[in-house]
């Protein structure tokens, strides 16, 4: 009877070391499948959330944003961003209006959307405008007028909506404009017209016009 007691545990005792050594390799190549699907995982979360991130660097103002890469050489993985709708010009966006009102009703739509009515202060900038004019179809008709951001509060006393100071050498007046009469044309639109690229007009501020909106693109 001793015998066979001390006979037992050593014979089970050979039985239980194999059982573990044939799950050994099962139990690691769980393991092995449990980390790679946690590290794949957590990839997945931090891509996720760097792309939320680079989302969220947007204002929310606007229902969608239209990219595109920024061009600079020295930013050459960041994008410039327009509200959709919107057209980008360097370091801006612009709005050209389907309707039209008066020069301050203008400004108000421009500042319900985070922007103002246009300032131009380079002569790219102006050929952006008169080009864009031309290519929208709702612009070709000849004659029409556009607000833009530069009024006087007196005759000759001429400021930009941004509070920008009127810059002489970067004007573009038609021939024969800023008129001094009528004494009450106190701002200022672009009247387009084929192949004339100094089309700027004073006008009474009361008088329906189209109007540009202008805002900074943003950088992600």
């Amino acid at each position: 009877m001793n015998q066979q007691e001390r006979v037992s545990p050593g014979t089970a005792a050979p039985a239980e070391g194999s059982s573990c050594s044939r799950l050994s390799p099962w139990v690691l190549l769980v393991s092995a499948l449990a980390v790679k699907t946690a590290l794949m995982t957590v990839g997945l979360v931090v891509l996720f959330h760097m792309s939320c991130g680079q989302c969220k660097t947007l204002p929310q103002n606007a229902s969608e944003w239209h990219c595109i890469p920024n061009g600079s050489v020295s930013e050459k993985d960041s994008w410039k961003c327009c509200p959709e709708g919107w057209r980008p010009f360097q370091e801006s966006c612009y709005y050209f209006s389907g309707d039209q009102m008066p020069w301050n009703e203008s400004q108000q739509n421009c500042s319900g959307m985070g922007s103002h009515l246009v300032v131009i202060n380079t002569e790219a900038e102006q050929d952006f405008l008169y080009k864009e004019i031309r290519r929208q179809m709702k612009y070709q008709e000849e004659g029409i007028n556009l607000y833009i951001g530069l009024r006087a509060q007196e005759a000759g006393q001429w400021r930009w909506a941004d509070q920008t100071p009127y810059n002489e050498t970067a004007a573009f007046w038609r021939r024969g404009e800023p008129s001094d009469q009528p004494s009450d044309e106190f701002c200022v639109v672009i009247h387009y017209q084929k192949d004339v690229f100094r089309n700027w007009n004073n006008v009474p501020c009361t008088i329906d016009s189209y109007w540009i909106c202008e805002t900074a693109a943003e950088t992600i």
